[in-house]
């Protein structure tokens, strides 16, 4: 069963002068992480106790790829950043921009290359490193010195043509090692280090970062602008990558997120404007600046704007680029719920009790939006998952995991079916042969099942029990002091229990020129017993999806700057009728649920009569509409001690444009017929069983003129007749009914959500 579980931590009592210091709420924070002691306090509280490491810790590697730069700049070579194409690729590409453009003339002497990812896989190939080199030699350079960033590690067949080519490379990069030291001048990749060394979780632009370092101190004579100046570059990577915000990972957000705030980077300076935000907060770069950046590939493929943006001092050229960005945000997400459904469309043809990881294919998505929607589909059904797009026979796509499942190790052993594959043990890319589909899938699905034995249970830890008149500035500002929040060291989920839902709305989203996107968020007011309100909204979600009962919610706190407010996030609820425990099965849902032992069986699109005669089970064809409608189905069967057979229509076929012509077309054929219809024949017809919708439909037949009237059937079966004549008809065939298609797809967007708890259920 795919449930989400609430685990409580332990509260530690902290000492009185930590609370003292930072506030009670903080203080037990500090103590769940582990940071007690005054010293340890001192240096996550205050940028200025902790001691940096060197970048010469990475040991023989730096040196060698320094002594190897030096000699680049003493004979006046030529040298070629490698980049990559997400935000943390691109960062890292231009803090080597900039930072080599202080040794090195910038265009000249320094280039850079970024594959396109609609066009390219991450890391190098060989026809890219051919085209770089010929692309060199016609503009009169002799290319003898690569330095990638974020990528390189595990590309073997590429480094070694470099090699036998002539040409050297650095390796800085952070993803999982090879099993062999590649043939390169040196490799900078933190994950030679303990896990335990404060520079094990660096991301691509901090270990670029740390090579700068590394040259600014061994040619200190040169650079004219500060190291320091390329440090908003390496808060924007470090927090846009999700690595763990620890050890020096953490010093370096810090320090960054100090020169963000100061916005002397032009291209920053306007990305913040054009999202509205500070830039003092690791949110701002999470939601604000990285997905801007991030879409640019996702959508175009091509971001070497992306490196211009961040580093050009022309405002015109970086005016017009921010609107590029903008523009390419608001596709991706449309495109990305787009995906989405047709993901989901797709997993309703498994069987997800046997499935241990989700393995997909289609031609017509975007390569671009899959890492996204595979980060959406791990989270809704709790399974490492793949998805690809194919071309000319190659499927091409992006793999995410879940915390506790290495996809990395499961992919590791399967290179034979695989062209190229890279990446962390949470996320990676990879291609191979579509006719190789089914045997990998097989195989890593075998695998896991050896390795895990089980499926996971999606969970969210709880880190404080609060009251909503807790929910304040004064806590805002306790919990700031502990950031930047990230990997490593979460933001606070806390827990509020007893409390109600009201004021409930949708809103829709829109663009900062007021264009409609394709996403949606609920928003609310909570309240408790004790008359005490906090505004807050649950992103991705119809409002239809609230209780009206009392729950125990999980939340976040926000700061409104929009409003100038603050609010909460909502994360997930459970309605109050079962005790909230240590460990709490949990939907996000009010689902009653008394022993989770229910058996359902996915009839639907085949008659009933079919099933077998043998089997004891509670039919239910009519698709839930509500909480009650989903917690009386369960009950039922429990009641029963059967299992419950799901055979109602499919919800994903009710569209209300479709329905009312439908419905017209029965209004008229009854009309010149004289004959009636079942109420039951006219919502299999419809595939609308909803009393108010179906009036609505019939009001709109009688402003076009129709006169309906409901029969009591001659049966008593309580299945009354419908007949429907028409008086003046003025219906012209293409005027919409508005108010009934708005009210059948609301329908249809309620049933689909209803429809999936239960299907969530059959795990």
């Amino acid at each position: 069963m795919s449930l989400t579980n609430w685990r409580i931590l332990e509260i530690v009592e902290p000492p009185t002068w930590l609370s003292e210091k930072v506030g009670k709420f903080a203080a037990q924070l500090l103590c769940q992480r582990g940071i007690i002691e005054p010293e340890q306090v001192e240096s996550f509280l205050d940028i200025t106790a902790y001691q940096p490491t060197s970048a010469f810790a990475f040991g023989v590697e730096m040196e060698q790829a320094i002594a190897r730069i030096q000699k680049a700049h003493e004979q006046g070579e030529t040298i070629a950043i490698w980049g990559d194409f997400d935000a943390d690729g691109i960062t890292a590409t231009s803090v080597l921009w900039e930072g080599l453009g202080q040794f090195f003339a910038q265009g000249d002497r320094l280039v850079f290359y970024i594959p396109d990812r609609l066009k390219e896989s991450h890391g190098i190939s060989i026809r890219s490193l051919d085209e770089l080199r010929s692309q060199c030699q016609t503009e009169g350079k002799s290319l003898s010195l690569i330095i990638t960033c974020d990528t390189g590690s595990t590309c073997f067949d590429a480094l070694t043509h470099a090699q036998d080519l002539g040409i050297d490379v650095i390796v800085t990069d952070h993803h999982t090692l090879p099993d062999q030291r590649p043939p390169v001048v040196a490799i900078i990749n933190p994950r030679y280090l303990s896990t335990q060394h404060p520079l094990f979780n660096l991301s691509g632009v901090a270990v670029a970062y740390k090579l700068m370092e590394a040259l600014y101190e061994s040619l200190p004579e040169v650079p004219q602008q500060p190291l320091e100046d390329l440090l908003d570059l390496v808060a924007i990577g470090l927090v846009a990558d999700l690595v763990k915000l620890t050890g020096d990972c953490r010093y370096l957000a810090q320090k960054g997120i100090e020169v963000l705030r100061r916005k002397k980077r032009l291209g920053v300076r306007m990305l913040l404007e054009q999202c509205k935000r500070v830039g003092d907060r690791p949110i701002d770069i999470s939601f604000g600046i990285a997905p801007r950046i991030n879409a640019v590939s996702r959508i175009w493929g091509d971001v070497r704007k992306c490196v211009e943006l961040l580093t050009t001092r022309d405002e015109k050229v970086c005016k017009a680029l921010i609107e590029q960005t903008e523009l390419a945000n608001t596709q991706r997400k449309s495109l990305q719920k787009k995906v989405f459904k047709q993901v989901q469309a797709k997993i309703e043809q498994l069987d997800l009790s046997t499935t241990g990881l989700i393995v997909l294919a289609d031609p017509q998505w975007s390569v671009g939006v899959l890492g996204l929607v595979a980060g959406q589909v791990v989270a809704e059904y709790g399974r490492p998952t793949i998805l690809c797009t194919v071309e000319n026979g190659i499927a091409k796509g992006s793999a995410r995991s879940l915390e506790g499942i290495n996809l990395y190790d499961l992919l590791k052993g399967q290179e034979h079916l695989l062209l190229s594959f890279g990446g962390h043990p949470l996320a990676g890319g990879l291609s191979f042969e579509l006719e190789n589909l089914q045997l990998l899938t097989e195989s890593i699905d075998q695998k896991f099942w050896s390795q895990y034995g089980q499926l996971q249970s999606k969970a969210i830890n709880i880190d404080l029990e609060v009251n909503i008149a807790d929910l304040s500035k004064e806590l805002f500002n306790e919990f700031k002091q502990l950031e930047p929040f990230g990997m490593g060291n979460p933001y606070p989920k806390l827990l509020v229990r007893d409390c109600q839902f009201s004021e409930i709305s949708n809103a829709n989203i829109r663009t900062q020129k007021g264009q409609k996107v394709e996403y949606i968020k609920t928003e609310f007011t909570l309240s408790d017993r004790n008359g005490n309100q906090i505004y807050g909204d649950w992103w991705g979600h119809y409002s239809y999806e609230l209780p009206d009962t009392s729950c125990d919610v999980v939340i976040e706190l926000v700061d409104n700057a929009f409003r100038r407010r603050y609010d909460v996030r909502l994360l997930d609820f459970h309605a109050q009728s079962a005790p909230l425990s240590n460990e709490l099965p949990s939907l996000a849902t009010s689902i009653k649920n008394p022993d989770l032992n229910l058996k359902i069986i996915d009839w639907r699109g085949r008659d009933p009569l079919d099933l077998d005669n043998h089997l004891s089970a509670t039919i239910c064809d009519r698709c839930p509409q509500s909480w009650q409608d989903l917690n009386s189905i369960i009950d039922r069967a429990h009641q029963a001690n059967q299992a419950l057979a799901l055979v109602y229509p499919r919800p994903e076929q009710i569209n209300g444009a479709i329905a009312w012509q439908t419905l017209v077309g029965i209004a008229k054929y009854l009309s010149r017929t004289g004959k009636e219809i079942k109420r039951s024949q006219l919502i299999a017809k419809l595939g609308i069983d909803d009393q108010d919708v179906l009036q609505i439909g019939f009001e709109e037949l009688q402003q076009y003129g129709y006169a309906v009237n409901a029969i009591e059937s001659p049966s008593g079966d309580g299945d009354s007749m419908i007949r429907i004549s028409s008086i003046t008809s003025t219906y012209d065939g293409f005027t919409p009914a508005k108010q009934f298609i708005q009210a059948a797809n609301e329908l249809a967007f309620q049933q689909q959500f209803f429809d999936r708890q239960l299907k969530n259920l059959i795990i």
